[in-house]
């Protein structure tokens, strides 16, 4: 077996395509990771980069090998983690989160948590859909959708409740609500991954779904937000990831109705971390935020407000992840 500090010179060179960076992400000189890739080539009997251009690039058959090695030595990082980690409080603990709930929620009120949990060290990534935790460095992910998950749990944290929102400008200087004739007029924000959301609001609302699919379409509910403030069209989004916009009259609400989807949120981890004391507290700590998060809502909420009724959209896939 080649040196595992030569097989981790090389690697990263490949995926950098420099010695420089690579020397750096390894907290080494150049000359040092120029040495192991030279070994290493000396070690297997063949060159492994060509120069081109001022340029080093990997051989067809150097960059396949990079590409292996990459999943075996992300897999022994994976490992480390989960052994330091294990049976203990305090640690490094990574949470996947779906990238605008991530910003716009967990991220404001983590600093709870970190306070009680001192010695926790919270690593946030953004995945938007399931994952194999077998192959990824998450330990717990915040999902919505079903609670479906291979060789995980799924913990309940919180309903979604979605209203229709403008800019005030786009409301004009009617009083109450756009009446649904009215915002049917208007242009409607679509989310790229939730292309049905439209139809399901407007259907509750008891409004017209000729046009529910139509108008310009955004993959992230970020993007969703910024052209509804941008005066650009009227959109239907979760109340919580605009309680900011709302309060600070950046957004008003077009429309009394309110959908509570079908959707869930749910905390999820593996199956063999289910005694892993770092998820079990961060997961408690979840659960009531959310219970907070449901009290905001319900307060909130106007008395006409309805739930989805129990019906599929035609062709969607019944758990089709959303770009956040």
């Amino acid at each position: 077996m080649p040196p595992t500090s030569s097989l981790a010179c090389f690697e990263a060179t490949v995926r950098h395509g420099s010695v420089t960076q690579a020397a750096e992400e390894l907290n080494l000189t150049q000359s040092a990771v120029s040495k192991r890739i030279t070994a290493l080539e000396e070690y297997l009997g063949r060159m492994l980069f060509v120069r081109k251009n001022r340029r080093l690039l990997p051989t067809p058959a150097a960059r396949e090998y990079a590409k292996e090695l990459s999943d075996i030595i992300n897999r022994i990082e994976i490992s480390t983690t989960k052994l330091i980690s294990y049976g203990r409080q305090g640690g490094v603990l990574t949470v996947a989160v779906l990238p605008t709930f991530g910003s716009r929620w967990l991220v404001p009120r983590i600093a709870d948590f970190l306070s009680n949990h001192p010695t926790i060290e919270i690593n946030l990534i953004s995945k938007i859909r399931p994952f194999d935790f077998d192959k990824e460095t998450a330990h717990v992910a915040i999902h919505f959708g079903q609670p479906q998950w291979p060789r995980a749990r799924c913990e309940y944290l919180m309903d979604e409740t979605v209203a229709a929102v403008c800019a005030p400008t786009m409301a004009g200087k009617a009083a109450g609500f756009l009446r649904l004739e009215d915002i049917n007029r208007h242009t409607l924000i679509q989310h790229t991954t939730r292309p049905h959301l439209w139809r399901e609001w407007l259907t509750v609302a008891g409004g017209s779904t000729a046009r529910a699919l139509a108008g310009p379409r955004f993959e992230y509910y970020s993007l969703v937000i910024e052209a509804a403030v941008a005066g650009i069209g009227i959109a239907v989004l979760p109340e919580l990831l605009i309680r900011n916009e709302l309060q600070r009259g950046l957004l008003v609400r077009a429309h009394q109705s309110v959908l509570t989807c079908e959707e869930k949120y749910f905390a999820v981890y593996p199956e063999k971390f289910a005694d892993n004391i770092n998820i079990l507290d961060f997961v408690a700590w979840l659960k009531a935020e959310c219970a907070g998060e449901q009290i905001a809502s319900a307060d909130s909420v106007m008395p006409a407000s309805k739930t989805k009724p129990k019906l599929k959209p035609p062709g969607r896939a019944p758990d089709s992840p959303s770009r956040r």
